[in-house]
């Protein structure tokens, strides 16, 4: 395809990213933190900004957050002191973090062929996972962040561009600093795994170490990620025991790890990893195949030996960061579907690739387009039912109502059952409290008038002589309401 019909296609698929990256921006406020991973992250960002501690992340006042290093915690803190407390500003750096790692692709790949980084962009930013991740608290965009400037960076040492191999190498170790900010050593391993694969498989072993500055980088790597650490030590001692050992040890060998001090091991079936995949990968996984029925590839001339080794080499080094993920977390006990996340940028570039060859130009951008903006509707349309049917998993709606209640005292609290919810402490900026059982609730009762949020079951639960107390107030979303103030 020439340069003036390169510069000429994709306008279907560039305003159908404009219009969906507007609306996930706008609308990224409009429904509320939901418990557990989303609240529990924004939580601690705002007591990071509360306690204006920029080193130890709190779980709760007293108690460290040892479960991830601080970057995700850092840039939701900032953004809530600039922006106020409330969930846009809580998700402001994840869809900013998406569009950056959006932007590495596209300057990465335009250089060669701007059609296939602009299907690379659609196709990443129309997966179901990147597309919900785009807008979500969580630790793994700046992960991503991370192991995509990495691999970027070491493929440049392999550039046939001078500049760009000069430059660009440096992101290898930049990106493994961010890595290790973001989650730990799993972004050495993440990226480690899939370089070792290619190198081993394209006997680039020797290469591999003359052509990067591997002392002076990893220096660099250090200088980014090690002062953090080492603090984090210094102010709440047992930090590094429990992250290095229980987090990326026992998380992955130990199915069901009752270890874990801010919630419960997420056990799966091993090998669950590669459903996670095909799941996070839609609607592509569905679309692509049908792609695929009487496709022809474009007419192009037959490389010459040098330039046809370097594409072999290209298509290894992709495949490798493509399942390095799976291949890894195959083996583990506990895992999430986010865990594929860092290999989706790899995943969108083979795929655009294998699209840009094909011979249906048009036909290919309506049906990307078409992916794209369905699975933005279909997790819109999520959300949507969600606000209708007021059935978040969050304590907001409770929050909220205790707020509002005109014939609240000052001192009256709201109080929860069991554990507190993340989004209790966090739409209650802190002022939410939790008690152990029936016996605490029944001292507390006798001290003065209280607010209890209680969701349904619990309500059941209550002894009799305590219901007596209590006066159902109004239904909240997942919880009811109930005071033992006099009417």
């Amino acid at each position: 395809m020439s340069m003036k019909n390169e510069s000429g296609a994709g306008r279907l698929l560039v305003w159908t990213l404009a219009i969906v990256g507007l609306l996930r921006l706008l609308t990224m406020g409009l429904y509320p933190l939901t418990d557990t991973t989303e609240a529990r992250y924004a939580e601690v960002a705002r007591k990071m900004v509360e306690l204006g501690d920029w080193i130890t992340p709190w779980y709760d006042y007293g108690v460290p957050f040892w479960a991830k290093p601080p970057l995700s915690t850092w840039l939701t803190a900032i953004s809530l002191k600039l922006f106020g407390i409330n969930e846009f500003a809580a998700r402001l750096p994840y869809f900013l973090l998406a569009v950056l790692i959006a932007w590495l692709v596209w300057d990465w790949f335009a250089r060669q062929s701007r059609r296939q980084a602009l299907l690379t962009v659609a196709l990443l930013s129309g997966s179901l996972l990147y597309l919900v991740a785009s807008a979500a608290v969580m630790t793994d965009l700046a992960l991503v962040l991370g192991t995509t400037l990495a691999m970027r960076g070491f493929w440049a040492a392999f550039a046939t561009e001078q500049a760009a191999r000069s430059r660009e190498v440096w992101l290898l170790f930049v990106g493994l600093g961010i890595g290790l900010l973001a989650k730990g050593p799993i972004a050495v391993v993440l990226t480690g795994l899939p370089i070792a694969i290619w190198a081993l498989l394209t006997g680039n072993i020797a290469n591999s170490w003359k052509k990067l500055p591997w002392i002076r980088g990893s220096l660099l790597m250090l200088a980014i990620a090690v002062p953090w650490y080492w603090m984090a030590e210094i102010r709440t001692p047992g930090y590094w025991d429990y992250f290095f050992i229980g987090e990326h040890w026992k998380r992955f060998t130990v199915t069901g790890w009752a270890g874990d001090k801010y919630g419960t091991a997420h056990a799966t079936a091993r090998g669950a990893i590669w459903l996670y995949a095909v799941a996070a990968c839609l609607p592509w996984t569905v679309l692509l195949p049908l792609l695929a029925i009487k496709r022809r590839k474009l007419d192009v001339s037959t490389p010459n030996p040098t330039m046809a080794s370097v594409q072999r080499q290209w298509r290894i080094y992709l495949l490798a960061w493509a399942v390095a993920p799976c291949l890894f977390f195959t083996v583990a006990g506990n895992i999430l579907w986010t865990y594929v996340l860092p290999a989706l940028p790899a995943l969108a570039v083979l795929a655009a690739g294998w699209l840009a060859a094909d011979v249906r130009g048009r036909l290919v951008d309506r049906v990307v387009s078409v992916g794209v903006l369905a699975m933005a509707l279909i997790v819109a349309g999520f959300f949507v039912n969600q606000q209708l049917a007021d059935s978040w998993k969050t304590a907001k709606t409770a929050v909220l109502a205790y707020q509002a209640y005109p014939a609240r005292a000052a001192d009256q609290p709201l109080l929860f059952i069991g554990d507190l919810p993340y989004s209790a402490s966090f739409y209650s900026q802190g002022k939410a409290k939790a008690l152990a059982g029936h016996a605490e609730l029944a001292k507390r009762l006798a001290q003065g008038p209280v607010f209890l949020a209680l969701t349904p079951a619990q309500v059941q639960e209550l002894p009799p002589e305590l219901k007596a107390i209590l006066r159902l107030q109004v239904k909240a979303g997942a919880y009811d309401l109930y005071s033992s103030a006099p009417n």
